[in-house]
């Protein structure tokens, strides 16, 4: 099927499993699907441009039923959410920015193309390190036993470091009750800027990024982290396909395939993560980057547009 605002030709039943598979990895891990939906797009012949953007305005009605769905379960920090918007809004203008340039520039697709492949496997990296030692650890001590729900316990190799930049004392110091974590406005306010940058400049609400973040810097509990980011998410996108949609970059048609898909996959994952710890669903993260990077590579590889 031909697309005309973005040029493209691509199949509707490949963008409704695309949507569907996405749908199910937002709703159990917290993220709009980026790392596999931007390349999915860019493996079609779609110019980086028009992926980023697309792909933002697929996630905002995504990110809406799987975030209900996290809301119902308990999994939202709102007053969390509310703030991380702030800085996320911020860093999506300036990656919205940075697209604009180098569509100016003529190498967009080039550049784009090898920050994602360098971001995506530094996050699977990392997490493959930090999920995997603190898996082991757990099992050298008594763990409490899961019966059907998700547990409260969500342990980090990486905690000594989280609980360290929760001492840093920049006022305001904010509280957050549901997620039993006092930290610095300003610390928030820069995991979320950082965030909204990759997701302005990368596409979709950036959960790669901020959903580890959450954890690592702030001390989220990973559940909350992932309910909070999709909440999180469905004003961050929506400012960033607004912020695309005047530039040109975005594709409503396609994303609205894409959304027949999402919609139910969503509700399949966001209800899947009360069955798995913290540690298990950040281990079963890690592959999807890669898979994300591995498209890449190929379209590079395949020449497509560069």
């Amino acid at each position: 099927m031909f697309f005309p605002i973005s040029n493209s030709h691509i199949s509707p039943i490949y963008l409704a499993i695309v949507g569907f598979l996405i749908g199910i990895l937002g709703g159990f891990f917290g993220v709009g699907g980026s790392f596999i939906a931007g390349p999915a797009l860019r493996v079609m012949g779609m110019d980086w441009n028009f992926a980023v953007g697309t792909d933002l305005a697929h996630i905002v009605g995504k990110s809406v039923v799987a975030a209900k769905r996290h809301r119902a379960l308990g999994n939202v920090d709102l007053k969390l959410g509310l703030l991380m918007a702030v800085g996320t809004i911020g860093g999506a203008e300036c990656g919205a920015q940075l697209i604009q340039a180098l569509k100016r520039a003529g190498n967009v697709n080039f550049v784009v193309s090898i920050v994602s492949i360098a971001v995506y496997v530094s996050i699977s990296t990392f997490m493959i390190w930090e999920s995997g030692k603190t898996l082991l650890q757990n099992k050298r001590s008594p763990r409490e036993k899961v019966k059907g729900a998700k547990s409260k316990q969500d342990q980090s190799a990486f905690q000594h470091v989280t609980r360290s930049i929760q001492r840093l004392n920049f006022p305001p110091m904010i509280k957050l009750p549901v997620s039993g974590v006092t930290i610095s406005l300003w610390v928030i306010i820069l995991v979320s800027f950082v965030g909204g940058l990759f997701s302005g400049f990368l596409g979709g609400g950036a959960g790669y990024i901020r959903m580890p973040s959450m954890v690592y810097v702030l001390g989220i509990p990973t559940h909350l982290a992932v309910g909070t980011d999709l909440f999180e998410i469905i004003i961050s996108a929506s400012y960033g396909t607004f912020s695309h949609a005047i530039k040109g970059n975005v594709d409503i048609l396609i994303a609205l395939v894409m959304n027949t898909g999402a919609a139910i996959g969503a509700q399949i994952g966001a209800i899947s993560t009360q069955y798995f710890a913290g540690p298990t669903i950040r281990l079963a993260f890690v592959p999807l980057p890669l898979i994300g990077a591995a498209i890449v590579i190929y379209t590079l590889v395949a020449g497509h547009n560069l």
